[in-house]
């Protein structure tokens, strides 16, 4: 069998079993979204999965209902702005990305792959067809997420993403999935608005 049937396998195991296990954390953030601002509590967006397929991600509404569409976080010029209190901390800890576990079950992501790039994000997919990034399920977490996320350049994410796809395997997904972990305890690279600011600080720009 090869690694891509087992990596599935595993992807479905692994949210079903996170799906019941969260549930509670899944009601108390419902609760908290409702409470804090009107709208949905799921926020739905047109994404590019495996062989450039277009797919609609899952996460938690984290915005105000009046935010632009299909806008990138970081190229928007104030985006605290437009985030609501709960979507501030849901961002932070990333659980808003929880509900991506639903994509996973319908076989549109894996748990570890190249985050999927929204459908306009054309330099990002440009780039990873240099590297087959593009030919494989994006994932709810990566190895460029832990080395870099918001922080990165264009060029060295997708790079990072070839690097995952070159080296793909069970040592790599796990070094992925713990490394994530810390990650999130350490809210490593969450900038809003700061896509490529890493380069910014390298350069003196």
């Amino acid at each position: 069998m090869s690694y891509l049937k087992i990596k599935r396998l595993f992807d479905i195991i692994l949210s079903l079993f996170g799906l019941i296990l969260l549930l509670p954390i899944f009601l108390v953030i419902i609760v908290g979204i409702k409470l804090d601002s009107r709208g949905p509590v799921f926020f739905k967006q047109k994404r590019v999965g495996i062989h450039k397929k277009y797919f609609y991600i899952i996460k938690f509404r984290t915005m105000r209902i009046d935010t632009p569409k299909d806008v990138p976080t970081h190229l928007m010029e104030n985006p605290e702005q437009w985030i609501t209190r709960v979507g501030k901390f849901l961002r932070k800890t990333s659980l808003d990305e929880l509900p991506q576990i639903i994509n996973i079950l319908k076989g549109e992501m894996s748990i570890i792959g190249p985050r999927p790039a929204l459908w306009n994000q054309y330099d990002l997919i440009e780039e990873r067809d240099r590297y087959g990034a593009n030919d494989i399920r994006p994932g709810l977490t990566g190895w460029a997420q832990i080395n870099g996320r918001d922080e990165l350049p264009i060029s060295v994410k997708a790079k990072l993403d070839g690097e995952y796809v070159e080296k793909m395997g069970f040592i790599m997904d796990i070094k992925c999935f713990f490394g994530t972990i810390l990650s999130v305890l350490k809210s490593d690279g969450v900038i809003e608005g700061g896509t490529g600011r890493l380069s910014r600080k390298e350069t003196g720009n």
